[in-house]
């Protein structure tokens, strides 16, 4: 079996992105990563250069800027990587660089790939997600956070990112079917230096909105305060280990009272039904579960 990772990244030190534990997490299951490094305006090529493993493939490219529409230029930058993947790998592991793989999901990982590396009708792997906010301590645990995400795809030539590349469909837009399997990827999006992210929303909203629209955006973004959430838990496990020097590198102080629930009576009464049940009513699914 052969597998190859893929991601894109573009001004990772501007922004305080995890990229280079993004990829370490997942460098063990794969024979290879490409990643297409975008034109930036820091060192994000020579910190990509700096991880100095044989498996890493690099490719620079140029954003389109013009796109400002549903986060389009993700799913084109997305794609470059996909794109760039060895032809013979069985399958293709893709992570965002604000996303994190925990070393205790590697086996599981592994082990589903070669047991579905020969059903053709398995077209990606499905993983669960934690999303933390605010610092390391805490994770969303509202109806806004979605719950799982195509990461492993079959490499086959057939499947492209959707929309913003948060998931993948075929070339002909159908969804993939796929397998839920016992992993879950740790997505950091949302932990940055408050004034990291106010940077971080400024920038990136530009490639869903026009200038009207960023310009009062940043006026808003002003105010940023962490505090401003609907619902969060206390995160009790263990984070990857390739994030441990990162956040003993933590410079703010975020605290929350979990007691605290901004959501209207219809969310609680929604939010109660899937944690009695697992089932969260209405949920969106880019993908048909096998």
């Amino acid at each position: 079996m052969k597998v190859s990772g893929f991601s894109f990244i573009r001004n990772a030190v501007k922004y305080d992105y995890p990229i280079i534990e993004a990829i370490q997490s997942v460098l063990p299951l794969c024979d290879e990563f490409v990643i297409a490094v975008g034109n930036s305006e820091d060192d994000t090529l020579k910190l990509i250069q700096s991880i100095g493993s044989d498996k890493i493939r690099i490719i620079e490219t140029v954003w389109d800027d013009s796109l400002r529409e549903g986060g389009r230029v993700l799913a084109i930058e997305t794609d470059k990587a996909l794109a760039a993947v060895a032809p013979d790998s069985d399958w293709a592991f893709y992570i965002q660089g604000d996303e994190v793989l925990h070393e205790k999901y590697l086996p599981a990982i592994r082990e589903a790939m070669l047991r579905y590396k020969d059903d053709p009708a398995v077209e990606g792997l499905l993983l669960n997600y934690l999303h933390f906010y605010g610092s390391y301590r805490y994770v969303g645990d509202s109806r806004r956070w979605y719950r799982r995400e195509i990461r492993i795809i079959r490499n086959n030539g057939n499947i492209l990112a959707y929309r913003d590349a948060q998931g993948f469909r075929t070339r002909d837009n159908q969804k993939l079917g796929v397998k839920l399997i016992n992993a879950t990827m740790y997505h950091y999006g949302w932990v940055k230096p408050p004034e990291k992210q106010v940077d971080k929303l400024s920038n990136f909203g530009r490639y869903w909105h026009d200038d009207a629209h960023m310009a009062r955006s940043r006026e808003e973004l002003k105010e940023f305060d962490y505090r401003e959430v609907d619902s969060l838990a206390f995160f009790e496990g263990t984070h990857p280990a390739v994030m441990q020097p990162r956040i003993d590198r933590m410079n703010w102080q975020f605290d929350f009272d979990i007691r605290q629930k901004k959501l209207s009576f219809k969310n609680r009464f929604l939010k109660a039904i899937e944690n009695l049940t697992g089932w969260r009513v209405g949920e969106y699914r880019n993908y048909k579960l096998l």
